[in-house]
C-alpha cells in the first residue's frame, strides 16, 4: 500500500514555520510522506526557464530553511523549487503529479482596500485542487501591540 502524502506551499512568510510543523505532526500520524514546494513565478516576458538568481537563491534559502524546521522534528521532507507563470496553478498541478491527498497552505492576515484579502494563490488552489486544503491564516495583528 502507498503512503499518503501532503504538499506543503511555502512562500517565505510567517506562516511558513507553523505549516511545516503541522505537516509534520500530520505526517507522522499517518506516516505520510511530505512534500514542501516554493513556486518561483516568471514574468510572462520570460522564458519560463529563465535564470533569475535572485529569486532561486531566495527560493532555495525559504527551502533550506523548511528542511531545517523538518529535521528539528525529525521529520523527512522531500523540497523542491519550481517556477511557473502562476502560484496557485503550479500548486494544483504539483499536487496532482504527486497523487496527494492533502495540500496545507500558510498565509499571513492581509488587507487591501481596507478588507481582508486572500490574494490569488489561496482562492485558485481552493477552487481547483482535486484534494483537500488546509489553508493556515497568521493571527491578526493588533496594532499598537
Amino acid at each position: 500500500m502507498e503512503l499518503p502524502k501532503l504538499l506543503v506551499s511555502v512562500s517565505g512568510g510567517e506562516a511558513d514555520e507553523e505549516v511545516i510543523r503541522l505537516a509534520c505532526t500530520l505526517a507522522k500520524k499517518r506516516k505520510a510522506k511530505v512534500y514542501v514546494v516554493h513556486v518561483i513565478e516568471v514574468q510572462r516576458s520570460l522564458p519560463l526557464d529563465a535564470e533569475m538568481e535572485p529569486e532561486i537563491e531566495s527560493g532555495e534559502k525559504v527551502l533550506a530553511h523548511a528542511q531545517t524546521i523538518a529535521d528539528t522534528l525529525d521529520c523527512e521532507v522531500e523540497t523542491d523549487l519550481l517556477q511557473a507563470r502562476e502560484a496557485g496553478p503550479a500548486v494544483v498541478d504539483e499536487a496532482v503529479e504527486r497523487g496527494v491527498e492533502l495540500i496545507i497552505m500558510g498565509m499571513e492576515y492581509k488587507k487591501r482596500f481596507g478588507e481582508f484579502d486572500l490574494g490569488s494563490v489561496v482562492p485558485y488552489v481552493l477552487r481547483n485542487a482535486p484534494c483537500r486544503v488546509l489553508v493556515w491564516r497568521e493571527a491578526i495583528e493588533q496594532e499598537g501591540a
